[in-house]
């Protein structure tokens, strides 16, 4: 049986009736918002469970605090102030981490444009921001592959390409890979024809040492030979895994990495 969704601004305005209408508290507006919709049988799984709030001079109209932090970031970005735009940067990753929900609001609102532009920006030179730009990404593509479009593809194969020797930044650049690529099998062949592979297996081998490195690359590696995406009648998975054993010597790689 297929669960019934809502939009988030539906939910909004039904926690906004009963702080107007009923005089609840913004707690018990939610509370009984939720219990009001899951009685119904709709899914609330990717609905932010918070009252809107209103700005501190009340000139805007209530939102959530991620949305809030989008608009910011987006103003920094803008600016070219890089120092803010890090600072957000952070800020939008501890967030999605601690409720799913809010990365899928904030896909929904734009939000990997405002982190594409950063990470562009970041490429300049900055690595500390180009490290948190990347984890914004992996963050915000963890269970939507989606986002990725073309040129985000290119821009992270080329930056696991200029950073090779930089352990963190190729971390969480492969878990970009990764995320991009789990039941999503275009993003898989787009970036395996674009030259994924070696970087993934030269990663194990330059970083055999940096445990997190060689996690996130064998994850990865493990992706690609994955057939798990629904959408497509069959995938590449067997192509894959021969191109790793053959073309990139992954079977000697991992062996290597394993002693």
């Amino acid at each position: 049986m297929v669960s019934k969704r809502i939009a988030q601004e539906t939910f909004d305005a039904a926690v906004r009736e009963n702080i107007e209408e009923f005089a609840m508290g913004p707690e018990e507006a939610v509370k009984e918002a939720v219990e009001q919709f899951e009685s119904q049988g709709v899914d609330l799984s990717n609905i932010v469970k918070t009252a809107p709030k209103v700005s501190a001079d009340g000139s805007q109209e209530p939102t959530h605090d991620i949305l809030q932090m989008l608009s910011d970031l987006q103003e920094s970005v803008a600016s070219s102030r890089p120092q803010e735009v890090s600072a957000y940067l952070t800020r939008f990753c501890d967030q999605c981490k601690q409720d799913k929900a809010c990365r899928f609001l904030a896909a929904q609102k734009g939000a990997y444009p405002i982190i594409f532009t950063a990470w562009k920006l970041a490429t300049a030179g900055d690595q500390g921001l180009l490290l948190q730009s990347l984890n914004a990404l992996s963050v915000l593509t963890d269970g939507q592959p989606d986002l990725l479009d073309a040129q985000g593809l290119q821009l992270l194969v080329a930056t696991l390409t200029q950073n090779a020797d930089e352990a963190d930044l190729t971390c969480s650049g492969i878990r970009c890979v990764r995320h991009a690529c789990l039941k999503h099998e275009q993003n898989r062949q787009d970036l395996v024809k674009a030259g994924v592979l070696p970087l993934l297996t030269g990663a194990i081998t330059h970083h055999g040492h940096h445990t997190d490195v060689v996690r996130e690359a064998c994850w990865a590696l493990r992706v690609m030979t994955f057939d798990d995406d629904i959408r497509v009648p069959f995938g590449h998975a067997h192509n894959h895994a021969k191109m790793i054993v053959q073309e990139n010597k992954g079977l000697k790689v991992l062996i290597e990495a394993t002693k």
